[in-house]
This record gives C-alpha cells, structure tokens and sequence, in this order.
C-alpha cells in the first residue's frame, strides 16, 4: 500500500505548483492564501473542475463531499427523474445522459467520479483514464477479473492519474488500528478469517426469475445507455433505479457489493495477494427455467478461500464469507453478546481473536479483559483525517497520496470476483492460477473470467 507508514508530507498543489512557477517567472510576487482568505480559504486555482456519472444514489454523496471544495463542472446521468434534485442542486453544473459525449464535450474537466450500476465501472473508467482524466470509481472496482486487471494496469503505467475504488472505510482510524493490533501480534499468527453480511436487503432482490413482462420505457429514462456493455432486454422497473445489483447482467451480488467494505480489511491488514483456491455453496440462482441463464445471484451463499503464506508453521490462512444472513459460528469469548447481524470479520489467531464491524468499525480483542489490558502499539500507519472523497481529491491535487488506488483495489475486487466466479461450480475446491488468469482444474469457469461487450462498447 502506499500509505503505511507515517511521513511528513509537505507537497505543494499540482495546480499551485504550476502556477506560481509560471508567474515568478514572469517577475510576479504571489501573495499566500491565507493572506487573502484566512486559514479556510481556497484559492480558485487549488480547485479541481469535477465531473460526475451516475448521480442518484451514491453519486450524490461523493459529489456532496466535494462540493465545499472543488468546482462541480458536470453531471451526468441516464434516468434524468432519478437524478433530478441532484442537478437542481447544482444548476451551474452543465447536465448530460451520455458520459461519452461529456468526455468530448467538456475540456475542462480535471476529475471524474463513477457511480454508475456495476457493469458500466470499466467502460467509464478506462474512457476517462485515456483522456487523463483522475478517477474515482464506486465499489465493486469492476464486473470481472479481466477488467480489474486492465485498470490496474492502466494505472501504473500512468501513474500521474490518481485513481480510487470508492470503499469508503479505506480511510478510518479505525482500519489502520486493525492493521496495527495485527502487526504487534496482539492475536498471534492469524490462521483463520470470518467475513459476513446481510446483504442482499430486501428492496435488492436476488434469487428471483427475470420478468417476462415488457412495459413502456419511462421518458426520462435512457434504457439503452443503462444497459451500455450488457446484452439487451427489454426494459423492465425490476432492473433500475437501484435493483441492478442482483442481477447478473448489471452486478455481482452480495459478495461483489460488500465485499469491497469487508473482505478489504482483512487482505489489507495480513498483506494477502491472489487465493490459490476458492470453493463456493449457494441456494439457488434465480432461473426463468432450469435449463436457461442465470439471471439473479443467489440469496444466500458462503465461499471459503485459501491463502499461502510464507510460515511454515501456518502455510495458509483461510477465508470464510457467508452473505444472506449466515453468521459466523460465535465465538465463545462474546458470551452474551451477540455477533453482529448487520455484517463483520472475525480474526481467529493462535493467541487470541478480533472482531470488528462493517467498514472497520468498533474492532476490539476478544475476550472483553485481554481488550482492557492491552497496551496499544504506536501509530506506524498514517491517519487520513478526512472523508475518501476528500483524501482522493487532495491527492490529484498533489497532496499526499489516495489510500485505495486501482493498484490495491483491483486485485483486491480480483478476489471477491473468484468467488462469485465459483458460485457456477459448487461444491468444489477450484484452484486458481493468478499468474496465467486460469482456473486450472475448472476450465468451464474461465469463461465467467471475462465479460463480451454488446456491440459497440469497448474498454
């Protein structure tokens, strides 16, 4: 990662750099911003011209967080009714439907945010990134392991765009004390990882048939730019606004959506790169009939992945996800307590246990006494101090660095994509071949590695 240990960071901004360069060279004094404004103030040049996709749902609160800072120049969605009180709330903001005619149109967009349905991140991504545009895109970074791997890629072979996968919990205090409790050995050797959620909810459905019904497309609704890469189909108010995510077509489930919030923590705090096995159980897709396509993942599934490590005396570390509801066995430290419904991770090390919530939140050791006793070790990881979008945005800026970058988020998404991938083959223990992008005692399942483009649309 490239925030782990704590630094001074004294960098100037990329745009007041370059600016005050260019005026000194021309015999100009520059007065320090705090001259003009006070300690608040932003000089206009320190603003970054940021431009949003997808602007209903999650869109809104990145653009939201930004807003007192940077300059929001264009908007950008294809339910025009869905994002209606967000382009309200920003009439200086030129609106479009299709990104790519935004791309083109608009020359002074610096940044792009992407809170687009799942299937849409790579297409925008990468259309964006070949403009030079920094990029912040929402979790699940991609749809499958091939587009995870091409953004990754793009991003370190240009390393001046600044890009971040939107899994918020990332940046809290509390994920870097996870990763500091780890290293002082507070637990011991982790050899054993529980990773669960509720999700799917219930306005989210999954386990269900494709509709067969055609109803009229809204006016508002551009249905051909929502199903972008994806095959066609007619239009249907079960697929959108929000219901994308359990589909097949526009999604990848549970695992895919809180995967990013939870299965992060722990790949982050025990440096884990790609799994060597992944094996997977479900109750049943959702199926018009038994013979046909998968339409809607399952509503419940749990997917075990083995890590190897370099300790001989731990040569693996499993990973257990469960989604749907299924909890973890509870661990007996808790007594009373119950585990959290809502979602979690449980660390099981040779010389104790931890636990947090969602996103990172409220770790402690187990039991509740060696918690009370213990002497927390001294800061090595840097604090961000600042909301994801803030910490993305400073770092285009020149400010520090983003702390989720498609360098890390691409291989983490690589990983919780295999384990949707092994959904289609339950049952057995799949060994996986990072280095090749194969499963090699599965070849059927490569095929799920890589999704076909509708004609037209191209990464």
């Amino acid at each position: 990662m490239n925030d782990q240990k704590i630094k001074s960071d004294n960098s100037v901004s990329r745009r007041g750099f370059v600016k005050g360069a260019s005026l000194a060279l021309a015999g100009i004094t520059i007065v320090p911003r705090h001259v003009l404004g006070g300690s608040g103030f932003i000089a206009p040049s320190d603003k970054l011209n940021v431009a949003a996709i997808g602007i209903g749902g999650m869109g809104k609160g990145n653009i939201n967080a930004l807003a007192p800072t940077e300059n929001i120049v264009a908007l950008c969605d294809i339910d025009q009714k869905y994002a209606a009180p967000v382009f309200e709330k920003y009439p200086g903001a030129k609106r479009y439907k299709d990104y790519r005619k935004m791309l083109e149109a608009q020359k002074d967009i610096d940044a792009v945010i992407i809170a687009t349905p799942d299937h849409q991140h790579a297409v925008q991504a990468s259309a964006a990134m070949k403009l030079g545009k920094h990029v912040y895109v929402q979790k699940p970074l991609t749809v499958s392991v091939w587009e995870a791997r091409e953004l990754a890629r793009m991003a370190r072979e240009n390393p001046k765009i600044v890009t971040q996968m939107g899994n918020q919990g990332h940046s809290s205090d509390d994920a870097r004390s996870i990763n500091e409790w780890i290293a002082d050995g507070a637990i011991g050797k982790v050899k054993e990882v529980h990773v669960w959620t509720n999700r799917p909810v219930t306005h989210w459905p999954q386990g269900v048939p494709a509709p067969t019904d055609t109803p009229p497309v809204p006016d508002t609704l551009d249905w051909d730019l929502f199903l972008g890469p994806a095959a066609y189909r007619p239009y249907n108010p079960a697929y959108t606004p929000f219901k994308w995510r359990g589909w097949v077509d526009y999604g990848v489930g549970a695992l895919g959506d809180m995967g990013a919030h939870l299965i992060d923590h722990p790949y982050w705090a025990l440096g884990l790169s790609a799994p060597i096995s992944v094996e997977a159980s479900a109750t049943p897709w959702g199926q018009n009939d038994k013979k046909g396509p998968m339409q809607t993942y399952p509503i419940a599934s749990m997917v075990t992945y083995e890590f190897a490590t370099n300790d001989k005396k731990n040569p693996i570390i499993t990973l257990t996800w469960t989604d749907g509801g299924i909890l973890p066995p509870k661990p007996i430290e808790l007594g009373d307590q119950a585990v959290d419904k809502g979602g979690g991770v449980l660390y099981i090390g040779t010389k104790g246990k931890l636990i947090h919530e969602t996103y990172g939140r409220n770790p402690r050791l187990l039991p509740k006494e060696k918690m009370d006793s213990y002497k927390k070790p001294a800061q090595t990881f840097k604090r961000v101090g600042m909301s994801h979008e803030r910490n993305w945005a400073e770092a285009c800026k020149g400010n520090g660095k983003a702390v989720s970058p498609f360098e890390y988020a691409g291989p983490l998404c690589e990983t919780m994509l295999l384990g949707v991938a092994a959904l289609y083959k339950q049952g057995t223990k799949i060994t996986w071949d990072a280095a090749n992008m194969q499963f090699t005692n599965a070849p059927e399942l490569n095929q799920h590695l890589k999704r076909e483009y509708r004609q037209g649309w191209v990464m």
